[in-house]
């Protein structure tokens, strides 16, 4: 039941839900959150002959966080990914444009094999994880 309580939260969070909109926009907000999706927080995806990092997920919760930072490949989280500007006094500051802003950074094909992310919150408290390509490969 946790999941699916979380699950309409989200929903009503990103503006599918109707009536009032939930809105995330502080550490205390969005940190648990992006610890229960953890396993969400970039894939990566083989297109156009390259490796697509994609940070999606992260974005879709960037209003309480003060920064992201990716290693490729067993090297330390040290680059800074940038994330889309959270518009803040609009009825949906977590909407992305994907066009203006495209939530990925590309590599060469096949030479993503692992990834290291550091995210730092708006508190100044950082959560780090690593991934292997065959827990975050999508189609």
């Amino acid at each position: 039941m946790k999941f699916k309580s979380f699950l309409g939260a989200v929903i009503v969070a990103l503006g599918f839900g109707g009536g009032a909109q939930a809105q995330f926009m502080t550490a205390a907000e969005v940190k648990p959150i992006l610890d229960m999706t953890q396993p969400d927080w970039v894939a990566v995806r083989v297109f156009d002959g390259q490796d697509l990092l994609y940070f999606t997920h992260i974005e879709a919760f960037r209003c309480g966080l003060a920064g992201v930072r990716y290693g490729i490949n067993g090297a330390a989280a040290n680059t800074p990914y940038a994330l889309e500007a959270c518009y803040e006094g609009t009825a949906n500051p977590n909407a992305m444009d994907p066009v203006a802003h495209p939530p990925y950074v590309s590599f060469p094909v096949g030479s993503v094999h692992t990834v290291t992310i550091q995210i730092k919150y708006d508190d100044g408290s950082i959560t780090e994880a690593n991934f292997a390509r065959a827990q975050i490969q999508t189609q």
